[in-house]
């Protein structure tokens, strides 16, 4: 069985056929790598956005940085501030007492002899500590070798301050007993009170004494009769 021998047209046809292909291929080559030249622009235009993205992340980094370097130094200059403005009121209070205690100590003598206590002399701050750890602070004491009275002085009198007082009244002796044989009274002076804080120290049985301008005065009732440590 012969077989038959491809013509020239077929050859000719086939050669056109595959020139075709050739050509289809070649234009879909061009068509892949444009699209690729495509893609690759968009990554080249995303990388520049977050290479943008990545600036304006410092630079609101960096701004963050800067506002939390002055919140810092105003922080700073606050609590200087503050420290400062503590510094100042406790100055205050303290030169503040002193005055206080200056007028009350000033009347002492004579208010008490006009209620029966016949005082010879007085002395302020007395300070000290016992071996139980405990420190102690008097403001003013008057006394006339039988009878103590002891002083609280506050700017503002508060029940608080009243109560605190009476506690220390009750150790009085134990921390200083060469004041044992002695009658101690207590008594409370203040420039203004909170909350009836002077009522409640006269049915305490404490003198109550208020500073008024440049002299001091007992507001106790005139049958009054103080208590005895």
């Amino acid at each position: 069985m012969s077989t038959a021998q491809p013509t020239f047209d077929d050859v000719w046809r086939l050669f056109q056929e595959t020139d075709r292909l050739i050509k289809e291929l070649s234009v879909s080559q061009k068509e892949t790598d444009h699209k690729f030249q495509e893609t690759d622009h968009k990554f080249q235009e995303t990388d520049h956005k977050f290479q943008e993205t990545d600036h304006k992340f410092q630079e609101t980094d960096h701004k963050f940085q800067e506002t939390d370097r002055k919140f810092q130094e105003t922080d700073r200059l606050f609590k200087e501030q503050a420290a400062e403005t503590k510094r100042l009121e406790k100055l205050f209070v303290s030169q503040w007492g002193r005055l206080m205690e200056s007028l009350v100590e000033g009347d002492l003598v004579n208010i008490l002899k006009r209620r029966g206590i016949a005082v010879r002399d007085t002395s302020t701050r007395l300070k000290g500590s016992n071996p139980p750890g405990d420190n102690y602070e008097f403001d003013i004491l008057a006394h006339n070798g039988e009878k103590l009275v002891v002083v609280e002085v506050k700017t503002t009198l508060k029940p608080k301050s009243v109560e605190q007082f009476i506690r220390r009244l009750d150790k009085f002796k134990a921390w200083l007993p060469r004041y044992a044989h002695n009658r101690i009274h207590g008594a409370v002076a203040y420039l203004t009170a909170d909350a009836g804080a002077e009522t409640m120290a006269e049915s305490r049985g404490l003198f109550v004494i208020r500073a008024t301008g440049d002299s001091a005065s007992i507001i106790n009732a005139e049958e009054f009769h103080p208590r005895g440590w």
